[in-house]
């Protein structure tokens, strides 16, 4: 038995595929674990969906930005981008079917001492608060009134973690952690503005896995999210976003030896493939 650790598909099922097949995939006693963003930007976003789901308990995906996306606009609480390829999971006859098992993914998972997630995890947190914490939001997300935590999600604030924050605010910081972060202070306080490598970082903040956390220790810390970081590949720490919607790579890594696995994409973000 074995587990792949998989970057953002972002809607290239054809690469997706193509990867499956390279790694050898067996279902029946072999997992996926996705990072998260396994829609939008690619050209098929409901084809991914079906696939990922289809698997069951084969596979685990955590939620990421673009898939927090399809969902509000899903419940019209925001509006599709000029950049957004989900129509076609809007427009099929699965969409409720498809809509309601993305909605029902987690924010973070952790097992036998591996924690996936999407963007990352504040280093004020130790793991077993940021399992607790992605509970809060997940338990939201899949209830009856989550249209309304839907519609409050998006913002920068506040941003950073205090533990008596509540309601909308306190959920907002959580998902923005753990789907949305890359660089942060030493005392947490996050930055959304800057994309770029870890050279480039805005004056005061770090890669937030660079701010040293004691509680992580003995953790390792599987991710996404950072395309300009590239795959990287440390003692607990695995970074997986290489990039395949820009015309990289996408990238699997076997979590029991750490051997990578990479399929080479088209660069799906070029408009002219998607025509």
């Amino acid at each position: 038995m074995s587990t792949y650790a998989i970057g953002d598909v972002q809607g290239c099922s054809h690469e997706l595929f193509e990867l499956v097949d390279l790694i050898g995939f067996d279902p029946a006693q072999d997992r996926l674990w996705f990072v998260g963003d396994l829609v939008n930007r690619g050209p098929d976003s409901a084809g991914v969906l079906r696939f990922v789901r289809s698997l069951g308990e084969a596979a685990v995906t955590v939620l990421g930005n673009h898939d927090l996306h399809l969902l509000m606009v899903d419940r019209g609480m925001e509006r599709l981008h000029k950049s957004d390829t989900i129509q076609d999971v809007l427009s099929s006859p699965d969409r409720e079917e498809l809509v309601h098992w993305l909605r029902h993914r987690p924010l973070l998972h952790r097992e036998n001492g591996r924690i996936l997630v999407h963007a990352g995890i504040l280093p004020c947190w130790s793991a077993g608060e940021a399992e607790m914490l992605s509970k809060e939001v997940e338990s939201a997300l899949q209830g009856p009134d989550h249209p309304e935590l839907l519609a409050n999600l998006y913002g920068n604030k506040p941003h950073s973690w205090e533990n008596s924050l509540e309601g909308h605010a306190r959920m907002r910081v959580i998902v923005n952690a753990m789907t949305r972060m890359r660089f942060c202070t030493q005392e947490g306080e996050m930055e959304f503005s800057h994309k770029a490598g870890t050279d480039r970082a805005p004056q005061g903040y770090l890669p937030w896995f660079e701010v040293k956390n004691p509680a992580w220790k003995g953790n390792e810390i599987v991710f996404g999210h950072w395309s300009a970081l590239g795959l990287l590949v440390r003692k607990n720490l695995l970074a997986l976003d290489t990039g395949c919607l820009w015309g990289g790579a996408l990238t699997a890594v076997r979590l029991e030896d750490r051997k990578v696995f990479q399929i080479a994409c088209r660069g799906w973000a070029d408009p002219k493939l998607l025509q």
